[in-house]
C-alpha cells in the first residue's frame, strides 16, 4: 500500500505535467499523509537539508566549467584535433564524433553540453559531407552519453551524494567503461557507414598533426590534473570541480583569447540555471529519500528480491532492466535520486561492491537519456539539428543497443570495472 500511494501520486502527478521536483515534494506529502507524518516543518527542513551538502557543490562547478569549454574554444580544439587524427578514415567524421566525445567527457562531465557542442560543431560538417543527417545525429547523441560516465562526472557526483559512496573511486572506476562505451560506438558506426559511398577528408599532415595538438594541449592537460590530483588527494571532487572552472576560464580568457570579460556574465546565468534545476530536484527527492526510509520500503524490497540475493548477476540484470524501464520516461537526475536509497540495502544485502553497481547504474542512466520518448539527450540534437524527434530516435537505435551490450557485458564481468580500480587501489 505504501509503494503504490508513493508510485502512483509521482506518476499521477507528473502525468499531469507537474515538474518533476514538485511531483516529488507532492509524492513525499502524500506518503507523510498516510504513514501520518505530515510537518510542514518538517517538509520544509528535509528540502532545506537536502540541497545543503559540500560534494554537491561539484555540480555547479562543473556545470560552469562545460559553458566556457564551448564558449572559450576548448571544445573546438578537442574536435579538431580528433579530426586530424582520425578524420582520414572511411567514415571518419563519425570517428572523430567519438574521440572528441570521449576526450570531452574528461573535461565537463555534462551530457548536454557535450552534446550540444557536438551536434553545433560535427553534424554541419557530416551532412555536408553526404552522411543520412538521422543516423549523424543518432551517432552524436550515443557519443554524449559517454560524459556521464568517463570522470569527471556529474552522475558519479550526484550518486556517490545520494549513496554515500567514494566519489573519488567512482570516478576513477568509471574510466574503462567509458572507453568501452567509445568502442562499441565506434565499431557500430564501422557497421553502418560502410554501407555508404563518401569520400573521406584528406588526410591530415604530420604539421598539421601537430599544430592540433599543441592548440588543443592546454585543454587536455586539464583531465590529468583532476585525476591526478584526485589519486594523490591534492584536492576532493568538489574542489576538482572548482579547479575545473578556473583553469578553463584561466585558459580560455588569457591563452585562447576566445572568450571576453563581458561574456562572463551570460556564461555564469547559463550555468546558474542548470545547477538551480538540478539542485531542486535533489532537494525535493530528499524528501522521498527521508520518507522511503522511514516507511521501510527497502526492507520490503530486498524481501521480494530475496530469491535473487544469492545469484548476484541475476540479480543486476533484474534491476538493470527495472532502470531501464524506469529511464524511458525520466531524466537521469530524478532516477538517481529516486531509486539510489531504495536500491542501495538490496546492492549491500546480495553483498555487491556499491562502486561497481555504481557504475553500472550510471551507466545504465546515462543510455536513459537516448531511449524515448523523454530522451533529453536526443532533445538537444534535434533541437541544435533542426530536426524531428523521431528521426533522432531512428538513428540512435544501432547505437543504443550497443551501449547496452556494454552494459550487460559489464554485468557478466565484473573484473572490467573491479580490475582497473584496484590499480589505482
Amino acid at each position: 500500500m505504501t509503494v503504490a500511494i508513493f508510485l502512483g501520486s509521482l506518476l499521477a502527478a507528473m502525468a499531469l505535467g507537474i515538474p518533476i521536483a514538485y511531483s516529488l515534494l507532492l509524492s513525499g506529502a502524500a506518503l507523510m499523509w498516510h504513514l501520518d507524518l505530515f510537518d510542514a516543518q518538517i517538509l520544509a527542513q528535509n528540502t532545506i537539508n537536502g540541497a545543503d551538502s559540500f560534494p554537491l557543490l561539484a555540480v555547479p562547478f562543473f556545470m560552469l566549467a562545460g559553458e566556457i569549454m564551448n564558449a572559450g574554444g576548448l571544445s573546438r580544439r578537442i574536435v579538431s584535433l580528433a579530426l586530424a587524427l582520425v578524420g582520414h578514415l572511411r567514415g571518419g567524421l563519425g570517428y572523430v564524433t567519438v574521440v572528441a566525445a570521449c576526450l570531452m567527457a574528461a573535461l565537463s562531465g555534462s551530457a548536454v553540453a557535450d552534446t550540444a557542442a557536438l551536434a553545433a560543431l560535427l553534424l554541419p560538417m557530416m551532412v555536408k559531407a553526404g552522411h543520412d543527417k538521422a543516423r549523424a545525429g543518432g551517432l552524436i547523441a550515443s557519443a554524449g552519453i559517454i560524459a556521464p560516465v568517463i570522470p569527471p562526472s556529474i552522475g558519479f557526483v550526484i550518486f556517490g551524494v545520494a549513496a554515500n559512496v567514494s566519489i573519488t573511486k567512482l570516478f576513477l572506476a568509471g574510466i574503462v567503461p567509458g572507453l568501452l562505451m567509445g568502442v562499441a560506438i565506434a565499431a557500430t558506426w564501422w557497421f553502418v557507414a560502410k554501407k555508404e559511398n563518401i569520400t573521406p577528408p584528406p588526410r591530415a599532415g604530420g604539421k598539421e598533426r601537430l599544430q592540433a595538438l599543441r592548440e588543443s594541449t592546454w585543454a587536455l592537460v586539464l583531465p590529468l590534473i583532476v585525476l591526478v590530483g584526485l589519486k594523490m588527494g591534492v584536492f576532493t571532487p568538489t574542489e576538482a570541480a572548482v579547479v575545473a572552472a578556473v583553469y578553463a576560464l584561466f585558459v580560455a580568457v588569457f591563452i585562447y583569447k576566445e572568450l571576453r570579460v563581458k561574456d562572463l556574465y551570460g556564461l555564469f546565468v547559463a550555468a546558474g540555471k542548470t545547477t538551480a534545476v538540478v539542485m531542486f530536484l535533489v532537494a525535493a527527492a530528499m524528501v522521498s529519500a527521508w520518507l522511503i526510509t522511514v516507511a521501510n520500503l527497502p526492507a520490503e524490497l530486498v524481501g521480494m528480491l530475496k530469491p535473487f540475493l544469492d545469484n548476484q548477476t541475476l540479480l543486476l540484470i533484474v534491476i538493470m532492466l527495472l532502470v531501464i524501464a524506469v529511464g524511458t520516461a525520466m531524466d537521469m537526475t530524478p532516477t538517481i535520486l529516486i531509486l539510489t536509497p531504495v536500491l542501495m540495502p538490496v546492492v549491500k544485502a546480495a553483498g555487491i561492491d556499491p562502486v561497481y553497481f555504481g557504475v553500472l547504474f550510471i551507466i545504465n542512466n546515462a543510455i536513459g537519456l537516448v531511449t524515448p520518448p523523454v530522451g533529453t539527450v536526443l532533445n538537444v540534437v534535434a533541437g541544435v539539428g533542426k530536426m524531428k524527434m523521431d528521426e533522432v530516435t531512428l538513428g540512435v537505435v544501432p547505437f543504443m543497443l550497443a551501449q547496452f551490450a556494454v552494459l550487460f557485458l559489464l554485468v557478466l564481468f565484473p573484473q572490467l570495472v573491479l580490475w582497473p580500480l584496484k590499480l589505482f587501489y
